[in-house]
């Protein structure tokens, strides 16, 4: 059982460059009781690509998904901006 949720959701736009992108990532339990990390990236609009990364304990999971949260720190991503109405 996952002790706490993981849910994380970045996008990087500059339009100079016509780049507007999103890196998604959570930890799960599957069916066999295995921890995964799912991965989930691509265009701002589009489906994008998957990838998902099993475990046997939660700790690895965490490890990878903050040492991919730093990557992507580091790259430009972001939260995104709230739109106030």
């Amino acid at each position: 059982m996952i002790a706490q949720p993981y849910h994380l959701y970045v996008e990087r736009s500059d339009a100079s460059k016509n780049m507007a992108r999103y890196y998604a990532m959570s930890i799960e339990p599957n069916l066999f009781g295995d921890v995964c990390l799912l991965r989930k990236w691509g265009r701002i609009g589009s489906k994008g690509q998957m990838m998902v990364h099993r475990f046997g304990r939660e700790e690895e999971a965490v490890e990878l998904f903050l040492d991919l949260l730093l990557q992507k720190r580091k790259r430009g991503y972001r939260p995104r901006a709230s739109v106030l109405s």
